[in-house]
């Protein structure tokens, strides 16, 4: 295990975002092939999937998003404070404005079929953007110092965000079969709310490797907006009704988190 982890050190940052990004698409697409086996699937099964990611996704965006970001605004003799509290209010903020603009647009055209499920594949796959471009610019991250805390902080980030795509493609997929929409539609609608973290995740590596100026304003933006759909999106759906095991699921994930960072760090 040791020899593998050295050898993806010395891939390309681009690929591994790629591979990442790659795993969590994969991760949203066997949530949405349950619509082939399922026509309902334990809540509070679904429920502990979203609070052990979300859980993951809080602490990575801390350890590795918002602490790498503090120490390289540092060396770039930046106002960190401020640098780094703009980046995080504009991902929250993305991630507030979108949702707001979401709900007013389905709304406006008087969409009343299905209109749950399209709100829902919409805001997932909107999260997604920042979520793919996250995991990228934590890998970018690998060009300037390609040191195994780093890489495994962005492997556990995309671990992180992987558990949580696999309720969202459930989410996706199952409610519109309950519609009336065939399993092979739900399935392709599903699945392909998770396509653009591949391609969000690469730009993100390349956008913060060539400008490496801004990569602590990306760094936080991404986790503004991640910290901003697990309390906007992920929190509250998983405690609506099992809220003990959820809890219990967030803290657990959270510490797993935090185990790793700091026993390879």
């Amino acid at each position: 295990m040791v020899v593998i982890m050295d050898k993806l050190l010395y891939i390309n940052p681009i690929v591994l975002a790629f591979i990442a990004t790659m795993f969590t698409y994969f991760i949203n697409l066997l949530g949405s092939c349950t619509v082939l086996l399922f026509k309902n699937v334990s809540k509070k099964l679904l429920d502990c999937f979203l609070a052990f990611g979300a859980g993951i996704m809080i602490a990575s965006s801390f350890f590795s998003l918002l602490n790498p970001a503090i120490k390289k605004a540092n060396e770039l003799n930046m106002i960190s404070w401020l640098v780094i509290s703009i980046g995080f209010l504009c991902g929250g903020l993305f991630i507030v404005l979108s949702d707001k603009f979401l709900n007013k647009m389905i709304t406006n055209k008087n969409i009343k079929a299905n209109k749950r499920s399209i709100l829902m594949f919409s805001a997932i796959t909107l999260h997604n953007i920042p979520e793919g471009m996250a995991i990228g610019v934590a890998f970018a991250s690998l060009f300037n110092n390609p040191d195994m805390s780093i890489l495994i902080s962005s492997i556990m980030l995309a671990f992180g965000i992987g558990i949580q795509n696999f309720p969202e493609g459930v989410a996706t997929s199952l409610p519109l079969r309950r519609e009336g929409v065939s399993k092979a539609k739900a399935l392709f609608i599903g699945q392909a709310s998770g396509l653009v973290e591949p391609f969000s995740g690469v730009l993100g590596c390349i956008f913060a490797f060539h400008i490496n100026s801004i990569l602590p304003l990306l760094l936080s933006f991404s986790a503004g907006a991640m910290i901003a759909t697990c309390v906007s999106e992920l929190i509250p759906e998983s405690s609506k009704t099992h809220k003990t095991a959820s809890t219990l699921w967030f803290t657990l994930g959270f510490i797993v988190m935090m185990i790793l960072d700091v026993a390879l760090g």
